[in-house]
């Protein structure tokens, strides 16, 4: 039997893309036979994983878990809607989610774990549900909430089961008040969050870059009015704290009531619970925001089909 060595193992990966522990498998399967192992891969449905990786994974499920004062929320893609439906999918998302609450919120990291009772990693596992479901997926994205005390709220938006949908948040609450009253305003503002699409908690926090080009463009703006240098400067100013208004959480319009800024709301909440409250962060997750699409031409699809063996 041929030694089975790391430097084998790495060849059959990058020969079928199926996962480390498969392989090692494969190739004892086989007595250390490379091609045999490849065969057997196949055999199984694992090599075939390799050939689907390359495919646009849009769609999917973003999967929320809280813990007392920690959060995480992770955005798993598949190709379609329908396996998001699908019930081992949601449960992989659920897990994984619920795994990612632990850790530092290193997105590796994460993908190494263990799944439970599977003698897999989570990067294996996915691989082994694209061989079965026969779609591309991936674990995309993690990020991950903690506060020292407090709370960390949730909410999904338009969720397919509970805590998994296609717009998940996560807020932190600083805090000593009463637990399930700081969950109840945290619940409220992570809706607030899904629909008003704030960009930065603080002003601070604002990309200094987007800043910059906003405060170019409405200087522009207010240039073409024929005013002043010194009365554009108070003009730009103005409406900066408009655009603050528009992206920053705590000086955003707080939708469930319709008439206080967030921040308000929150000072409010504290005199009535008898304690500071201070939000710590927030995450926003859309499903495949970012993910550019193929755009795919179906007449041409089926016409192209028809000429095959032509």
């Amino acid at each position: 039997m041929a030694e089975i060595t790391a430097s084998l193992v790495k060849e059959l990966r990058e020969k079928t893309g199926a996962g480390m522990m498969d392989c090692k498998k494969a190739l004892t399967e086989t007595s250390g036979d490379l091609e045999g192992a490849v065969d057997w891969l196949r055999k199984k449905g694992l090599a075939a994983a390799a050939k689907k990786a390359g495919r646009v994974a849009a769609e999917g499920l973003v999967a929320v878990a809280t813990s007392d004062t920690v959060g995480a929320v992770v955005e798993v893609n598949s190709e379609t809607d329908f396996v998001a439906r699908n019930e081992r999918f949601q449960a992989f998302a659920s897990e994984v989610a619920r795994q990612a609450l632990t850790g530092n919120g290193d997105l590796d990291a994460l993908q190494q774990a263990q799944f439970p009772d599977a003698g897999r990693t989570i990067a294996e596992e996915i691989t082994h549900m694209v061989a079965t479901i026969g779609e591309n997926m991936n674990l995309r994205r993690i990020a991950r909430i903690e506060v020292g005390s407090g709370a960390v709220a949730s909410y999904v938006h338009n969720a397919l089961a509970p805590n998994l949908g296609k717009i998940g948040v996560l807020v932190g609450l600083e805090s000593t008040g009463d637990r399930d009253r700081l969950l109840e305003l945290g619940k409220q503002i992570a809706m607030h969050i899904a629909a008003a699409r704030p960009e930065a908690l603080n002003i601070e926090d604002v990309d200094s870059s987007a800043l910059d080009r906003e405060r170019s463009v409405l200087a522009d703006q207010a240039r073409a009015s024929g005013k002043p240098e010194e009365i554009i400067a108070k003009m730009v100013e103005g409406r900066l704290r408009k655009y603050y208004e528009e992206v920053v959480l705590l000086e955003q319009v707080y939708v469930i009531d319709g008439e206080n800024k967030v921040r308000k709301v929150v000072e409010n909440f504290a005199k009535e619970i008898g304690a500071p409250i201070k939000v710590a962060g927030f995450v926003r997750y859309v499903l495949g925001e970012g993910i550019e699409k193929e755009q795919s031409d179906f007449a041409a699809e089926v016409a192209a089909q028809a000429n095959v063996g032509r």
